[in-house]
Protein backbone atom coordinates (compact mmCIF):
# COMPACT_ATOMS: atom_id res chain seq x y z
CA UNK A 1 0.00 0.00 0.00
CA UNK A 2 1.28 3.67 -0.79
CA UNK A 3 2.13 5.00 2.39
CA UNK A 4 1.03 8.44 0.91
CA UNK A 5 -2.44 6.68 1.45
CA UNK A 6 -2.07 7.70 4.88
CA UNK A 7 -1.56 10.82 7.11
CA UNK A 8 -1.48 11.03 10.81
CA UNK A 9 -4.06 12.76 13.27
CA UNK A 10 -2.09 13.30 16.41
CA UNK A 11 -2.77 14.27 19.93
CA UNK A 12 0.46 14.00 21.52
CA UNK A 13 4.33 13.50 20.46
CA UNK A 14 4.88 9.69 19.87
CA UNK A 15 6.83 7.47 17.77
CA UNK A 16 5.47 5.07 15.09
CA UNK A 17 5.16 1.48 15.55
CA UNK A 18 3.57 -1.05 12.66
CA UNK A 19 1.24 -3.47 13.57
CA UNK A 20 1.62 -6.46 12.76
CA UNK A 21 -0.21 -8.28 10.24
CA UNK A 22 -2.63 -4.64 9.54
CA UNK A 23 -0.39 -3.14 6.90
CA UNK A 24 -1.04 0.02 9.27
CA UNK A 25 0.79 2.39 11.35
CA UNK A 26 -0.15 3.68 14.39
CA UNK A 27 1.84 5.91 16.86
CA UNK A 28 2.49 4.14 20.06
CA UNK A 29 1.53 5.98 23.12
CA UNK A 30 -0.49 8.97 22.96
CA UNK A 31 -2.28 7.70 19.85
CA UNK A 32 -4.23 8.22 16.65
CA UNK A 33 -5.96 7.47 14.08
CA UNK A 34 -4.54 6.51 10.39
CA UNK A 35 -6.22 8.97 8.32
CA UNK A 36 -7.15 7.93 4.76
CA UNK A 37 -5.95 11.27 2.60
CA UNK A 38 -8.28 10.41 -0.45
CA UNK A 39 -11.18 8.43 0.70
CA UNK A 40 -13.53 7.92 -2.23
CA UNK A 41 -16.69 10.26 -2.45
CA UNK A 42 -19.91 7.24 -2.27
CA UNK A 43 -23.10 7.43 -2.54
CA UNK A 44 -25.26 6.11 0.39
CA UNK A 45 -26.19 3.28 -2.63
CA UNK A 46 -22.70 2.90 -3.16
CA UNK A 47 -21.11 2.92 0.68
CA UNK A 48 -24.51 0.43 1.50
CA UNK A 49 -23.12 -2.05 -1.66
CA UNK A 50 -19.38 -1.94 -0.07
CA UNK A 51 -20.83 -2.50 3.41
CA UNK A 52 -23.20 -6.05 2.54
CA UNK A 53 -19.83 -6.72 0.31
CA UNK A 54 -17.62 -7.02 3.47
CA UNK A 55 -19.88 -7.07 6.57
CA UNK A 56 -19.63 -11.06 7.14
CA UNK A 57 -16.45 -10.81 6.81
CA UNK A 58 -16.27 -7.85 9.40
CA UNK A 59 -17.67 -9.75 12.05
CA UNK A 60 -15.99 -13.21 11.30
CA UNK A 61 -12.48 -10.93 11.70
CA UNK A 62 -13.71 -9.49 14.70
CA UNK A 63 -15.03 -12.01 16.11
CA UNK A 64 -11.48 -13.57 16.81
CA UNK A 65 -11.54 -10.47 19.95
CA UNK A 66 -13.75 -13.29 21.47
CA UNK A 67 -15.27 -10.31 23.34
CA UNK A 68 -18.52 -11.40 24.30
CA UNK A 69 -19.87 -7.37 24.65
CA UNK A 70 -19.95 -7.09 20.68
CA UNK A 71 -21.28 -10.67 19.91
CA UNK A 72 -23.77 -10.41 17.27
CA UNK A 73 -23.52 -6.78 17.09
CA UNK A 74 -24.89 -6.58 13.62
CA UNK A 75 -28.58 -7.75 14.76
CA UNK A 76 -28.41 -4.53 17.01
CA UNK A 77 -30.44 -1.33 16.52
CA UNK A 78 -28.50 0.57 13.61
CA UNK A 79 -28.53 4.53 13.78
CA UNK A 80 -27.94 5.66 10.23
CA UNK A 81 -29.19 4.53 7.16
CA UNK A 82 -25.80 3.98 5.06
CA UNK A 83 -22.44 4.04 6.02
CA UNK A 84 -20.69 7.41 6.44
CA UNK A 85 -17.03 9.24 6.61
CA UNK A 86 -16.11 9.92 10.38
CA UNK A 87 -13.41 12.10 10.15
CA UNK A 88 -12.84 11.11 13.84
CA UNK A 89 -12.08 7.59 12.76
CA UNK A 90 -9.07 8.44 9.82
CA UNK A 91 -11.97 9.11 7.48
CA UNK A 92 -13.33 5.68 7.31
CA UNK A 93 -16.69 4.93 6.66
CA UNK A 94 -18.70 3.84 9.62
CA UNK A 95 -21.75 2.52 10.85
CA UNK A 96 -23.14 3.00 14.17
CA UNK A 97 -24.56 0.40 16.57
CA UNK A 98 -25.99 0.32 19.66
CA UNK A 99 -27.31 -2.61 21.94
CA UNK A 100 -30.65 -2.34 23.65
CA UNK A 101 -29.46 -1.10 27.11
CA UNK A 102 -28.79 2.02 25.56
CA UNK A 103 -31.97 3.16 24.72
CA UNK A 104 -31.85 6.21 24.96
CA UNK A 105 -28.99 6.99 22.60
CA UNK A 106 -30.62 8.47 19.42
CA UNK A 107 -32.72 10.95 21.86
CA UNK A 108 -30.12 11.33 24.55
CA UNK A 109 -30.70 14.84 25.93
CA UNK A 110 -27.85 17.49 27.34
CA UNK A 111 -26.92 16.28 30.77
CA UNK A 112 -28.39 12.99 30.58
CA UNK A 113 -26.59 9.32 30.70
CA UNK A 114 -26.62 6.26 29.03
CA UNK A 115 -27.30 3.26 31.40
CA UNK A 116 -24.62 1.00 32.82
CA UNK A 117 -24.28 -1.77 30.43
CA UNK A 118 -25.17 0.20 27.39
CA UNK A 119 -22.32 -0.72 24.59
CA UNK A 120 -21.75 1.63 20.97
CA UNK A 121 -19.63 -0.30 18.45
CA UNK A 122 -18.20 1.08 15.22
CA UNK A 123 -17.15 -0.85 12.22
CA UNK A 124 -15.47 0.73 9.99
CA UNK A 125 -14.19 -0.05 6.15
CA UNK A 126 -11.81 1.65 4.10
CA UNK A 127 -13.08 2.85 0.29
CA UNK A 128 -10.18 5.01 -1.53
CA UNK A 129 -10.63 7.14 -4.68
CA UNK A 130 -8.17 4.37 -6.31
CA UNK A 131 -10.71 1.59 -5.47
CA UNK A 132 -9.36 -0.46 -2.71
CA UNK A 133 -12.14 -1.69 -0.63
CA UNK A 134 -11.33 -3.34 2.68
CA UNK A 135 -12.20 -4.18 6.68
CA UNK A 136 -11.32 -1.36 9.01
CA UNK A 137 -10.87 -1.36 12.60
CA UNK A 138 -14.43 -1.65 15.08
CA UNK A 139 -14.61 1.11 18.08
CA UNK A 140 -16.75 0.30 20.76
CA UNK A 141 -17.52 2.23 24.07
CA UNK A 142 -19.19 0.35 27.25
CA UNK A 143 -20.91 2.46 30.24
CA UNK A 144 -19.04 0.57 33.34
CA UNK A 145 -20.52 1.13 36.99
CA UNK A 146 -20.60 4.58 38.86
CA UNK A 147 -16.75 5.59 39.65
CA UNK A 148 -15.33 2.21 37.60
CA UNK A 149 -13.46 4.60 35.77
CA UNK A 150 -13.38 8.39 36.65
CA UNK A 151 -10.44 9.32 34.17
CA UNK A 152 -12.88 8.32 31.54
CA UNK A 153 -16.52 9.43 32.65
CA UNK A 154 -16.72 5.76 33.39
CA UNK A 155 -16.75 4.75 29.61
CA UNK A 156 -14.35 1.70 28.71
CA UNK A 157 -13.17 2.05 25.08
CA UNK A 158 -11.86 -0.78 22.85
CA UNK A 159 -10.33 -0.47 19.81
CA UNK A 160 -10.14 -3.91 17.90
CA UNK A 161 -8.22 -4.55 14.28
CA UNK A 162 -9.72 -6.00 10.96
CA UNK A 163 -8.04 -9.45 12.15
CA UNK A 164 -9.52 -9.45 15.30
CA UNK A 165 -7.06 -8.38 17.52
CA UNK A 166 -7.40 -6.26 20.24
CA UNK A 167 -5.18 -2.61 19.56
CA UNK A 168 -6.17 -1.18 23.00
CA UNK A 169 -8.58 -1.77 25.82
CA UNK A 170 -8.93 1.06 28.38
CA UNK A 171 -9.78 -1.45 31.39
CA UNK A 172 -7.21 -3.61 29.97
CA UNK A 173 -4.11 -4.61 27.83
CA UNK A 174 -2.64 -1.36 26.37
CA UNK A 175 -4.83 0.84 27.72
CA UNK A 176 -2.61 3.68 27.19
CA UNK A 177 -3.06 3.26 23.36
CA UNK A 178 -6.83 4.01 23.30
CA UNK A 179 -6.59 6.82 26.17
CA UNK A 180 -6.73 9.41 23.54
CA UNK A 181 -10.02 8.29 22.50
CA UNK A 182 -11.64 9.81 25.44
CA UNK A 183 -9.39 12.99 24.62
CA UNK A 184 -11.74 12.86 21.58
CA UNK A 185 -14.92 12.16 23.03
CA UNK A 186 -14.54 15.22 25.62
CA UNK A 187 -15.80 16.93 23.32
CA UNK A 188 -19.42 15.43 23.68
CA UNK A 189 -19.24 15.97 27.31
CA UNK A 190 -22.91 17.06 27.57
CA UNK A 191 -24.32 14.44 25.83
CA UNK A 192 -22.57 11.79 27.74
CA UNK A 193 -19.11 11.98 25.76
CA UNK A 194 -21.45 9.99 22.73
CA UNK A 195 -21.25 11.81 18.98
CA UNK A 196 -23.90 11.05 16.94
CA UNK A 197 -25.15 10.21 13.40
CA UNK A 198 -24.32 13.19 11.07
CA UNK A 199 -28.51 14.41 10.37
CA UNK A 200 -28.46 13.40 6.78
CA UNK A 201 -27.49 10.15 7.76
CA UNK A 202 -29.68 9.67 10.62
CA UNK A 203 -32.60 6.57 10.31
CA UNK A 204 -36.00 7.88 10.36
CA UNK A 205 -38.72 5.78 12.78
Amino acid sequence: MNASTFSIIRFGAAALAIVSGSGLAFADGQDAHIAIENPAELSKQEALEHYRSLNRRMARGYAVAQLDLILNYQSWPLFNDAPYISATHGQRYVNSYANRMAHNYATLQEGEKLPMGSVLAKDSMTVTDEGHVHPGAMFVMEKLAEDASPDTADWRYIMVLPDGSVFGDTMGDRAGAVAYCHVCHEQVADRDYTFYVPEEYRTRD
